[in-house]
């Protein structure tokens, strides 16, 4: 990353001749975003569109590698059809792994990796991605999130590596180093500045004219997600901003823009932090894109939204539909004087400042002969390691664990005990992710067959309703959270389902020893039921490869994870600033974690 921003300057002259050659219209064009299924290749081509992306579920129909790379050829070439031949960048929201695509590799979500505590492992994971990526020719992920969530009531707590910045920092920007190792560059988006771990329960506000494609069901569900960050400056900086500062001074070419507000005013249409802070005092010199059709939260007016963002620092906005209505209103908003050519000319000059810096003029597609290594068994050992690495041991009396493979039996249950699609989360092939084998993976229940010695007898359901009399030494329940993403996950209070608290009682009843595995976007609470459990282990979102719960279980490797978040003893210390406040300690503090 650090000879980024060296390549920078050394475009500047080429990068003068384009936009001398540039009309307005095509300017315009390389400041939009538009989601795959809303526009033709040939009119990228008509409208010299500068990027295209597949947001969650924005899948071929044939979901594999190969037609994943053909269908982003498609728009590539598109981008050679234009007049200037200015290339386009596709997007996706490779968050943890190339997610969206069957087959490919699935690590932990970033609270998983958090847990690691491993800068040079989150490096390697971010090289297998890239691979991953440009096997399908993308060269742009909107990640690594630098979120540092306050709130586990959050629906994206999973998404940040830890409630603490100094842990997310260094991981973050290991992720990113990971990205520029591949054989070409991959565009990371930090992101979502600012403060979006940090705004307050129920400060979420939708109006019908601007907001969440399934606006009806997100007014029922968002409370923390897309709120208001209510602190002050100094406290917005210390906590939520060092992340962005840091990755700038490491040579961050892009930026996305978060949904939230701070103190009331919302992100996409704030000039201080955008221009004065990010472009200004810290000298950014990549581009801002916004998130998912945010502008359209600023005001009813459209006019007012595309204005006020643009003119508040916004480079590129993910529009993500009704582009030529985008088109449209900014070249009028232009023509009118309400927004300066010369802002126009900044946003496109910083565009082509990172498409340069991309090697995207020499090399316009990725390298379809890795597609082979999608979800390779090297790639997968890589996020086998990561699993173990994040799995944390937070209670394990009577030394429960490691556990003997040669248990004449053992009892499984559990939701997640057989379900590749809970282990794994959102942001999962769909955006809200799904229960069920909805990739190629090993579920804990085959993790273990292939574990435990061939005598070992395994009693499963998912339910523990076993037959009558049936007993063991070990019952294992693997239980958690059903898939969400964003703002669906925001829960009052995060805590075991009633359903798994049932599992739990029939299966205590039925083993002399119990060992937890909580699969889950965040600490629950559990403190009523933790005397019932032997041993809980804390597994996170952990992806597609459960050898890696296995390997710790059954003692072929050591637990080493380590809390990335508190743990609280109940919703009275929710969020963060309770528990502080709290003269109760927490059931687990940020940082524990048992070997």
């Amino acid at each position: 990353m650090h000879n980024i921003l060296t390549s920078v300057t050394t475009h500047e002259s080429q990068i003068d001749a384009l936009i001398q050659q540039m009309t307005l219209d095509e300017k315009i064009g390389q400041m939009t975003q538009v989601e795959k299924n809303s526009i033709t290749p040939a009119d990228v081509t008509r409208y010299a569109i500068g990027s295209v992306l597949s947001g969650g579920g924005g899948n071929p129909y044939a979901n594999n590698p190969r037609e994943w790379a053909k269908m982003v050829r498609e728009y590539l070439e598109a981008g050679l059809q234009t007049r200037l031949s200015i290339p386009v960048i596709y997007g996706v929201d490779a968050v943890h792994g190339h997610n969206n695509v069957k087959g490919a590799t699935i690590f932990p979500h970033n609270i998983g990796l958090g847990a690691t505590g491993d800068a040079a492992l989150i490096e390697r994971i971010g090289e297998v991605v890239a691979r991953e990526l440009l096997a399908t020719n993308v060269h742009w992920t909107f990640a690594p999130a630098v979120t540092v969530p306050q709130d586990i009531r959050w629906g994206r707590t999973y998404e940040g590596f830890s409630e603490q910045t100094d842990v997310v920092i260094p991981l973050a920007l290991a992720f990113a180093r990971g990205l520029d190792k591949a054989q070409q560059r991959v565009l990371h988006s930090y992101k979502h500045f600012a403060a979006d771990g940090g705004t307050d329960w129920g400060t979420t506000r939708f109006d019908a004219w601007g907001t969440a494609d399934n606006w009806q069901a997100a007014t029922e569900t968002y409370q923390i997600d897309q709120g208001d960050a209510r602190i002050d400056e100094a406290t917005l900086r210390e906590i939520h901003l060092r992340p962005y500062k840091a990755a700038i001074e490491a040579g961050a070419l892009n930026i996305m823009v978060s949904f939230s507000s701070w103190n009331g005013e919302k992100m996409h249409q704030h000039k201080y932090l955008l221009t004065d802070v990010l472009k200004g005092e810290w000298g950014f010199e990549g581009f801002l894109v916004s998130d998912w059709k945010a502008i359209d939260q600023i005001s009813p007016d459209y006019r007012a939204c595309v204005v006020r963002s643009i003119n508040a620092g916004l480079d590129m906005v993910m529009v993500p539909y009704d582009y030529q209505r985008f088109i449209d209103t900014l070249r009028s908003a232009v023509d009118s004087g309400e927004v300066a050519i010369e802002r126009i000319d900044d946003a496109v000059r910083r565009i082509l400042r990172a498409k340069f810096a991309l090697g995207l003029f020499e090399q316009r597609f990725g390298d379809e002969t890795l597609l082979d290594a999608v979800g390779s068994p090297a790639h997968r050992a890589v996020a086998r390691e990561a699993v173990r690495q994040s799995l944390v041991l937070l209670k394990n009396d009577g030394q429960t664990l490691p556990l003997s493979k040669k248990q004449p039996s053992l009892l499984l249950a559990g939701n997640a005990v057989d379900n590749i699609g809970i282990q794994c989360g959102g942001w999962t092939i769909e955006w809200q992710g799904d229960s069920g084998a909805i990739t190629t993976g090993t579920s804990i229940l085959d993790a273990i067959r292939q574990t435990v010695a061939p005598e070992t007898t395994l009693h499963v359901d998912p339910l523990a309703n076993f037959a009558e009399g049936l007993q063991a030494d070990i019952g294992i329940a693997v239980i958690g959270e059903q898939p969400y993403a964003e703002g669906f996950g925001d829960r009052l209070r995060p805590a075991l389902s009633e359903d798994d608290i049932a599992v739990l009682h029939r299966l205590r009843a039925r083993c002399q020893r119990l060992v937890v595995v909580l699969v889950s976007g965040r600490p629950l609470i559990l403190t009523e039921q933790l005397p019932m459990i032997d041993a809980l282990v804390a597994a996170w979102l952990f992806g597609t490869e459960a050898l890696g719960v296995t390997d710790v279980l059954f003692g072929d490797h050591p637990f080493t994870g380590r809390l990335p978040f508190s743990w609280a003893r109940n919703s009275d210390h929710l969020p963060l600033a309770a528990l502080k406040a709290s003269a109760e300690a927490p059931l687990w503090r940020c940082g524990d974690g048992l070997s």
